[in-house]
């Protein structure tokens, strides 16, 4: 009698199996679902992919290791992030891709650029800096008034950019005084000066 009660036959597959093999559902009178949890899955597949979509291959996983859904590859909980609101604990993605879709979600949401877009602007300035023509291309400048990428700077020709706070009077004073013109300002009354033209 027990082995009556502890087996269920499944109405898809037809096979009579343990009841651990089905998933818990109240509607039903026993609070077991019809399909067993193989047959479920399977008709979810064909469901999605009636439908379009589709349904991720189940990987098997070790024990203290999870598989990111963006490299596809098994990386031990060292390789990951903490995140306490996920089920497991863990981001979703592991340490490489997540900071892959930072940058991207970065650059999208600051400057509007695509990573496509990014890498065509760096290759039509051959891959170095607009300003310096030496050092590789790893900043993007932008306008702080309206929003408009410039180019792709070298870290520290953006730097000075920003320290001459974007004032091509400022850039051409101090390129001036770079050259040898060094001009300074003259003492006309206390406390005033007369700047050179």
């Amino acid at each position: 009698m027990s082995d009556v009660s502890a087996s269920r036959k499944c109405s898809r597959c037809r096979r009579a199996l343990p009841t651990e093999s089905f998933a818990s559902n109240r509607a039903m009178r026993d609070g077991l679902q019809a399909y067993c949890r193989e047959c479920s899955a399977e008709y979810y597949r064909q469901r999605q992919e009636a439908r379009g979509r589709s349904v991720r291959v189940k990987v098997p996983v070790p024990r203290g290791h999870k598989r990111c859904p963006r490299c596809g590859e098994v990386k031990p909980h060292d390789q990951w992030e903490r995140n306490r609101s996920a089920y497991d604990g863990w981001s979703s993605y592991c340490r490489p891709c997540r900071a892959e879709r930072n940058r991207i979600s970065y650059f999208q949401r600051k400057y509007g650029l695509s990573p496509v877009e990014l890498d065509e602007l760096i290759a039509a300035q051959q891959g170095v800096c607009c300003i310096c023509l030496t050092a590789p291309a790893e900043h993007v400048d932008h306008c702080h008034e309206t929003g408009r990428v410039r180019g792709v700077l070298c870290f520290s020709c953006n730097a000075a950019l920003g320290q001459l706070k974007d004032r091509p009077d400022a850039v051409r004073r101090a390129a001036a005084y770079l050259e040898g013109n060094a001009w300074k300002p003259t003492l006309v009354a206390p406390g005033v000066y007369q700047l050179p033209s």
